[in-house]
């Protein structure tokens, strides 16, 4: 899917860029606190540390920093996630690998994930679709890693499986983020990486145990 553009006076990309991602920081921060609706534009120039009339050299409306925001996180994630499909090992330790950095991104970018799903509903009629099919894109993207790894003959599972399973990684990493208040008492990153991880792929093989089970008695 290509990317959305919002629309920037200034033509030079890099700081269109290095502006856009001063603009996210401070938007966040404002939209944890006060809420989309509350938040001003004027406020969110004030805490990306430049004017108002700057600001609007960016973007158009406020909602165009709520999409940014939302969209920053998928960039982020894709980014992790495409070289494991580059690199096209297809094998139980690249999809763990590509599980970690997933989380990682997911730890890195706790407040934008938080404002996303608070604020989404605060979105344009054009850009919640969107935002909405860029997740399912991050979940095809775990599909694909796993769809390799079936074909390789590392995992056995069924379409259907494959497609839920790419789904619960998502929604694990994103538990790290919504329920961060407890579980960072009780769990490093690491830890927390390890034991999502385990948990994931003791469920997978024992499933690839029953598909062969079954392909056997066929």
């Amino acid at each position: 899917m290509n990317k959305r553009e919002v629309q920037a006076s200034v033509k030079d990309e890099r700081l269109v860029q290095r502006r856009r991602d001063q603009m996210i920081k401070g938007a966040v921060s404002l939209f944890k606190e006060k809420g989309f609706h509350r938040t001003t534009t004027r406020e969110i120039a004030k805490a990306a540390g430049f004017s108002i009339g700057t600001l609007y050299e960016y973007i158009r409306t406020k909602e165009d920093v709520l999409y940014l925001v939302c969209d920053s996180i998928y960039d982020n994630v894709s980014a992790r996630l495409q070289q494991e499909l580059e690199d096209k090992q297809a094998t139980i330790e690249s999809l763990k690998h590509g599980v970690a950095n997933y989380f990682r991104v997911i730890d890195e970018m706790q407040a934008e994930v938080l404002v996303m799903y608070q604020e989404a509903k605060s979105l344009t009629k054009d850009a919640l679709p969107y935002v909405l099919k860029k997740e399912n894109e991050m979940a095809s993207m775990f599909e694909k890693l796993i769809t390799l790894c079936v074909e390789n003959g590392e995992l056995n599972l069924t379409e259907k499986q494959v497609k839920i399973l790419s789904h619960t990684i998502i929604v694990e990493g994103q538990m790290w983020s919504f329920r961060r208040w407890t579980l960072q008492k009780l769990f490093t990153l690491e830890e927390y990486i390890e034991l999502q991880t385990e948990y994931l792929f003791s469920g997978i093989n024992g499933i690839s145990q029953v598909q062969k089970k079954r392909s056997i008695t066929k």
